[in-house]
């Protein structure tokens, strides 16, 4: 309490001159100084000799008195901190304990966490196995990498030592056997396409229009004679099987449905946001609203892994596939295989440290991947728009060994890379402290994006309709109607059109969807296409006059994957920026490539559309009969036109008389059916 009361009078005793109340005045009367020299105060003194005395009293006070204060402190000091250290020690002790054991402290945690798990898992397994289907596939692939990298850190030299004879006497053979291997590869390939295109002959001109593209960009070379033809063939070879697998086999169709529709209910969690931010209905009736918050949605979500290290894990994986089988260096293979999931100026981050030492084909094989592919971001846009998922993914995994290898075939290497053979290369991270900073940075990036797309839409479209203003004068002039953009694109780019696989009919729409991708925007092309699908699926006649309302299914699987790509020419000007950003003393070469790089760009995407051609399955329609029999003719569909179609087909009239052929010949409903279908569609048959 002494002590306390001296502090206080320290205190109030700066403020004397000032006036304050002084409440030293009663402690210094209570209270007196021993071996002080002027002891008024202490003998009762007045309260005036007291005031008149202060100043001399605390000079006097300055030896043993201050002396005696200041011992008192500092042991008040010392048992607080004493104090302190005693409550801190069970603190400090955890603390020392935590970091001499914290490998076995992780790995308890570790095992704690796996237990638990496991038994969600087999709960999980022991309710509903098929509901659990998803959770085991994605189960079993990380147990696999897991055990692969531990295999390989602990027994991948061993097993590597032990197999080094066999892969001596591999290499002896290797120079016959790859031969023997590509001339029974290429024969099995043409064997099998003549058989599963034997009932689709109309197939087979997507594969010329494959071949003439080829060749098309090896006329293109910069240098004939030094083509890698080892990238080039397990490019396309590459590319061939990932469409197989994608467009063919059960698993792979069911793999990637699942999984386009997995990311459509996840971009639907976009509403919960953009709702609550404008409003049910501007959410739900306008285009900006509904579509451009998927983007800042999307930008988040990735931002938070490549947080987390998940996207450069993936990166890495695909790269290391590519650069094993095509022999690219690591730089370029890094770069295009981060394409699949960035954007065209997000994917040379990752290898931004090396682009100044990079050769002219190594840049070149960067900038074709931004330009054959488009990012995650705005595939969410593209999905929201009714574009099927599966296709665009399915597109963007096969650009990315298509785009390295017509980049080898178009710019080979004629340089000496300082990055032939070298081990790794160091993936550049954020500079995010945590978690929810990615979150907040990922959807702070996207702001630029989303009024990138949203003035870029605006400006777009409001030239193409200058310029259509501007083309139907000039055509009205001479005396042609309806002269457009769009007329001169289908007219212009239609065998091109044609040699992808698009019915002759189709071809003059996808002429045009193809030429507004690549002379103004994807974006637009991809809305264009939507309107197309929308009208296919609502069961509107194909034929509104000369006017054709929708594309076959098939031309629409063509047209998504010719458009999956940002090779148009307003991304010359993102290319350039963003790559000069990085690297501004290659300027001129970056100048030099980049319109190369756009036309094997544009390629690559049709080369993708004439695999899906190629691979394309039709959809049966099944039983007609079945289907009209119980249908309800209150709304159409794309299902109810074909069978009407069918059903008109079907339909005979001769002498007055009306009859039915083929399935419907002895079905009691005929009659019904076509009243029902004549109420809908105009044909010759409603008129009898």
């Amino acid at each position: 309490a002494a002590l306390l009361e001296m502090e206080e009078n320290q205190i109030t005793l700066d403020n004397l001159e000032k006036g304050a109340d002084n409440p030293a005045f009663s402690s210094m009367v209570s209270a007196p100084f021993p071996s002080c020299r002027g002891t008024g105060a202490a003998q009762g003194a007045p309260a005036n000799d007291v005031f008149q005395g202060e100043e001399r009293l605390y000079e006097e006070c300055d030896g043993p008195c201050g002396e005696s204060k200041e011992e008192k402190r500092g042991e008040g000091k010392g048992r607080f901190s004493s104090y302190c250290r005693k409550a801190l020690q069970p603190a400090s002790k955890a603390k020392r304990f935590c970091k001499a054991h914290v490998k076995v402290l992780k790995r308890v945690l570790l095992g704690l966490l796996g237990v638990a798990y496991l038994c969600y898992f087999i709960a999980a397994c022991w309710l509903n196995f098929q509901r659990a289907l998803a959770l085991v596939i994605m189960t079993a692939v990380v147990v696999f990498f897991i055990c692969w990298s531990l295999f390989k850190k602990h027994c991948g030299a061993k097993v590597l030592l032990l197999l080094r004879p066999v892969w001596k006497g591999f290499q002896k053979v290797w120079p016959w056997l790859k031969w023997l291997l590509v001339v029974g590869h290429l024969g099995g390939l043409i064997t099998w396409l003549a058989l599963d295109n034997s009932r689709n002959p109309e197939q087979l001109i997507s594969l010329a229009g494959f071949c003439f593209l080829v060749l098309f960009l090896f006329a293109c070379s910069k240098h004939h004679g030094a083509v890698s033809w080892r990238a080039v063939s397990w490019g396309i070879a590459l590319e061939f099987l990932f469409g197989l697998l994608v467009l063919r086999t059960t698993p792979g169709v069911q793999a990637f449905q699942w999984l386009g529709d997995q990311i459509q209910l996840f971009l639907g969690y976009t509403t919960a946001g953009s709702s609550f931010v404008f409003g049910e209905k501007l959410t739900e009736e306008v285009f900006a609203f509904q579509t451009l918050p998927i983007v800042v949605f999307f930008s988040c979500v990735m931002s938070i892994l490549y947080y987390l290290g998940v996207m450069q894990w993936l990166i890495v994986k695909i790269s290391w596939l590519l650069q094993v089988s095509m022999g690219t260096t690591p730089t370029e293979t890094l770069s295009v295989a981060g394409n699949i999931f960035v954007g065209q100026t997000e994917a040379p981050l990752l290898i931004r440290p090396y682009l100044a030492d990079m050769t002219r084909s190594e840049i070149h094989a960067v900038m074709t991947g931004g330009f054959s592919t488009i990012a995650g971001s705005v595939m969410g846009a593209y999905i929201s728009f009714g574009i099927d998922a599966a296709s665009l993914i399915a597109a963007s995994v096969m650009a990315a060994p298509c785009a390295l290898a017509m980049s080898k075939l178009v710019y080979p290497e004629v340089e000496e890379s300082k990055f032939k053979g070298k081990a790794s290369i160091r993936l550049s991270s954020g500079e995010e402290q945590n978690i929810l900073e990615a979150a907040s940075n990922g959807a702070a990036a996207s702001v630029g994006l989303v009024a990138n797309i949203a003035a870029n839409l605006i400006a777009f479209l409001a030239v193409l309709e200058f310029i259509n203003s501007a083309l139907r004068w000039f055509g009205e002039m001479v005396d042609i109607k309806g002269l457009s953009f769009q007329v001169i694109c289908s007219y212009v780019l239609m065998p091109v059109a044609f040699l992808m696989g698009a019915d002759w009919a189709d071809s003059p729409l996808v002429a045009e969807l193809l030429g507004i991708k690549i002379f103004l925007n994807e974006f637009v092309a991809y809305q264009q296409l939507s309107t197309y699908k929308k009208n296919r699926l609502s069961g509107l006649e194909e034929w509104d006059g000369s006017r054709k309302q929708w594309i076959s299914e098939r031309a629409e699987s063509i047209t998504t994957f010719a458009l999956c790509g940002f090779a148009n020419l307003s991304s010359i000007g993102i290319m350039l920026g963003g790559l000069a950003s990085m690297v501004p003393e290659r300027k001129g070469d970056l100048a030099s490539i980049v319109l190369r790089a756009l036309l094997t760009g544009i390629c690559v995407s049709m080369l993708n559309a004439c695999l899906a051609g190629l691979l394309h399955v039709p959809t049966e329609v099944g039983d007609c009969v079945t289907f009209l029999g119980t249908a309800n003719f209150s709304s159409t569909s794309y299902t109810m036109y074909m069978c009407c179609k069918q059903l008109f087909a079907s339909s005979v009239l001769e002498n007055g008389t009306l009859s039915f052929t083929g399935a419907w010949a002895g079905a009691a409903e005929s009659m019904l059916c076509l009243t029902q279908c004549c109420g809908h569609y105009n044909h010759t048959s409603c008129a009898g």
